[in-house]
């Protein structure tokens, strides 16, 4: 007897990290009961603290599983531990309330149905059959529902659904899945669907049932989900599409789909393996995938080779897919670059000229969630929309973050985040869209105030685009002045450079590398437009050592529209005058023939509204155009390139390449003439305009390689990082990586944040961490 009590000890556990209402104070109960412990478990400010005794090689093996089993949705980001004095002060293992309640360290991501929750909504003999929002800790609604903290029921839009007293013994059961699941719920007490026309309500046995025999006869429904209002109809209907194109004032933006199953995605797209997976994900992200030929309408992704697919995410979408006999459209309920619809009433009065029907649910969107966006690469998943399922994960920086005062980055202008840094790791919100739009706007800004509540964040540091404009810059410095923190402006470029640093955990001090950042437009620090540059630095400074030779912008941001505008600015700066002879016998000359070419180039010649820029986005755009491709608009960003990607890809194994000059200097410049020389060239030899697309992205390629191998070695660097929004751009950034590693060199690119400017506010958050360290 003396010698056991004498082999009994006790640990202090402190585990930090996304452990708040995912099921982790059961989960550290079940262990403790499998491995015969006694103790306490409880939440508090920082995560989860555990007192426990037993055995030494009990408490090695329940520490060991803490991690290993640990619920789905928990993400732990470090477990430590030190030694109790004395014996256990009791025999059992319980889990107790916080002296301060339920305080949140965090609010895990929304997450898809789980498969326990799935089974029972199929099940006829289950009390949740065909019920529309079950969920459980391991999956269903977190940030799409929360007004305030603490997390609990009366601070979602579930406080106004009382348990029932079966779902009470669920909620007050440790040994069971749903415990304190704050949406737990079920149909005698939850929130429930109905169906409306654009008279009012229908009265229907069973609304899902009807909704699907409406989509199969080509109506378009619009249907709340869990962050927001979809707009579907039947993905391989021609006219139903079509119209809903016509309705939406979306002209030629893909398409998102939804499919039952994995196998009815393989009928329309291939499906590789870590591609299934990240399908099947928690996040259940939009995947972009490759097409087949198939029977999906003509109009889900015009002038693309890839399609994005996701499958259901919520018990009300499984429940309409499999009512469907095909994939569904599945896009966002709003009119073309309007916010997402959230409200009932919202969704009936901006939807009633494109909806014909409307699923509804009496259980209130509290926080407007696009769904997130992925794709595979060579190298890996790589994010190219940040919401539901994916924000506010935090981002775990390098150790040396942690002492950094607690910093609010702003983000950009387009493809809005902010991001709050504390304690060595960065919270990234969802992707709100671009502020130039008034509601998306309010949308940032009442983010903004909830997720300081949610972290209890006050800054000391507010980071914002140098571009004295963005209504993000204006934002932060209101805030600045607010509240006294420092205001600290951080170049566009060098926060895209940081953001992929900090997102590989690259230490302070360890930073220093070549980063190639190639994007649309962003503030220069010496006061132009700058948009292919290649720095070297790191968190706290760069060098600009090379950029993409300064072109027109004629009619500043009319040439975002239209990309003709930059085959005439990069035509002229390459040939000078006389460019317009070089075209002869190609069609880009005629095409180019009906424009107001006398205006355009005065405006270049007298630089009135035709800012110099590096831009990488145009130089694809003025290359698209010279191609036929959104010659004379484009209707959503990045589209001439995207299109001019699907036309390449079939050809780059063996197109060959295009030459660019390097001008070496101080700085050195890559510039155009060879590259366009080689495009008309090509043009009057009546080369397939894919071939020469083809050629363009590896000649691009292949000079930054050549001259990242040039700095590095210049400089003694050994790392390159890749980001900026052009380098979204599949075919460039796999070459591009691939020729770099071939020459022997680390390179990072994005795998946790988008290298868009979704992941503008990680990098800003670094940089003024860093410099304020």
């Amino acid at each position: 007897m003396t010698s056991q009590a004498q082999s009994i000890i006790g640990v202090r556990i402190r585990v930090r990290g996304l452990v708040q209402g995912v099921g982790f104070r059961p989960h550290v109960w079940r262990l403790a009961r499998e491995y015969r412990l006694a103790g306490l478990v409880k939440n508090d400010g920082a995560g989860v603290e555990i007192e426990v005794w037993g055995l030494g090689s009990d408490l090695v093996a329940f520490q060991t599983a803490l991690k290993s089993e640990a619920p789905p949705l928990a993400r732990i980001s470090s477990i430590s531990d030190r030694p109790i004095d004395g014996p256990p002060p009791v025999t059992e293992f319980s889990i107790v309330e916080s002296a301060s309640g339920n305080i949140s360290t965090g609010i895990v991501p929304d997450a898809a149905t789980c498969p326990e929750c799935l089974a029972e909504i199929v099940d006829p003999l289950d009390r949740r059959f065909g019920y529309a929002f079950s969920n459980c800790t391991h999956c269903g609604p977190r940030l799409s529902i929360i007004r305030s903290i603490p997390y609990d029921r009366p601070n979602t839009s579930m406080g106004s659904f009382q348990m029932c007293e079966a779902c009470s013994r669920e909620y007050e059961d440790p040994g069971d899945r749903r415990f304190h699941a704050q949406p737990n719920a079920c149909p005698e007490c939850g929130p429930h669907i109905w169906l409306e026309d654009r008279r009012g309500r229908i009265t229907c046995a069973d609304p899902l049932d009807h909704a699907a025999s409406m989509i199969g006869q080509g109506a378009i429904v619009a249907i709340k989900g869990i962050g927001g209002f979809h707009l579907a109809c039947d993905a391989t209907n021609n006219d139903a599409v079509n119209e809903l194109r016509l309705r939406k004032k979306r002209a030629a933006k893909p398409l998102a789909l939804m499919a039952a199953s994995i196998e009815q995605i393989g009928r329309y797209c291939r499906v590789s393996e870590p591609e299934e997976a990240l399908l099947k994900d928690r996040a259940a992200p939009i995947v972009l995938l490759e097409k087949k030929t198939g029977e999906l309408a003509n109009g889900t992704a015009p002038g693309q080779d890839r399609i994005g697919f996701m499958l259901p995410y919520t018990p009300l979408h499984h429940l309409l897919m499999a009512r469907l006999a095909n994939p569904a459209v599945m896009t966002s309920g709003n009119l073309s670059d309007e916010p997402q619809a959230t409200g009932n009433a919202d969704a009936r009065e901006r939807l009633s000229q494109i909806a014909d029907l409307w699923v509804m649910h009496d259980r209130e969107i509290v926080n407007r969630l696009d769904d997130s966006v992925m794709r595979v690469d060579k190298s890996g998943p790589q994010i190219l929309r940040r919401a539901r399922g994916l924000a506010p994960e935090p981002v775990q920086l390098h150790g040396l973050f942690e002492d950094a005062p607690p910093v609010l980055a702003l983000g950009g202008e387009l493809k809005s985040t902010f991001c709050l840094l504390r304690r060595g790791e960065a919270v990234l919100s969802q992707h709100m869209g671009d502020l130039e739009d008034a509601a998306v706007r309010a949308d940032y800004r009442k983010n903004l105030t909830l997720y300081r509540d949610i972290f209890r964040f006050d800054p000391e540091v507010i980071a914002v685009d140098v571009h004295p404009d963005y209504a993000s810059s204006r934002q932060g410095r209101a805030l600045a002045d607010e509240t006294g923190a420092v205001l600290v402006t951080v170049q566009h470029h060098h926060a895209h450079l940081a953001s992929v640093l900090a997102e590989h955990r690259i230490e302070p001090g360890d930073d220093h590398c070549l980063g190639i950042v190639l994007d649309g437009l962003g503030f220069g620090d010496d006061g132009t437009i700058w948009g292919g540059e290649l720095l070297v630095g790191g968190y706290d400074g760069y060098e600009r050592v090379a950029h993409f030779n300064p072109v027109a912008l004629p009619g500043g941001d009319l040439t975002m529209r239209e990309p003709w505008r930059n085959t005439v600015a990069h035509l002229g700066a390459a040939f000078g005058e006389e460019w317009m002879s070089r075209l002869a016998q190609t069609p880009l000359a005629s095409r180019l023939s009906e424009k107001p070419l006398t205006i355009v180039g005065q405006m270049i010649d007298k630089g009135v509204n035709a800012p110099l820029s590096s831009s990488a986005g145009r130089l694809f755009d003025g290359v698209a155009a010279a191609l036929g491709v959104c010659f004379d608009r484009q209707h959503y960003e990045g589209q001439a390139a995207m299109e001019m990607e699907a036309m390449a890809r079939p050809h780059i194994d063996t197109c060959g390449h295009y030459p660019v000059a390097i001008d070496v200097g101080e700085t050195a410049v890559l510039s155009w003439a060879p590259l366009w020389r080689g495009v008309i060239d090509d043009l009057q030899n009546g080369v397939e305009a894919g071939v020469i697309a083809a050629r363009f992205h590896t000649g691009l390629s292949t000079a930054l390689a050549r001259l990242a191998e040039q700095i590095v070695a210049e400089r003694g660097l050994s790392r390159v990082v890749l980001s900026g929004g052009v380098m979204q751009n599949r075919i460039l950034l796999e070459q591009l990586h691939d020729e770099l590693q071939r020459r022997g060199l680390e390179v990072l690119v994005h795998r946790l944040v988008p290298a868009n400017d979704g992941g503008l506010s990680l990098g800003q958050s670094a940089v003024a961490a860093t410099c304020c360290r």
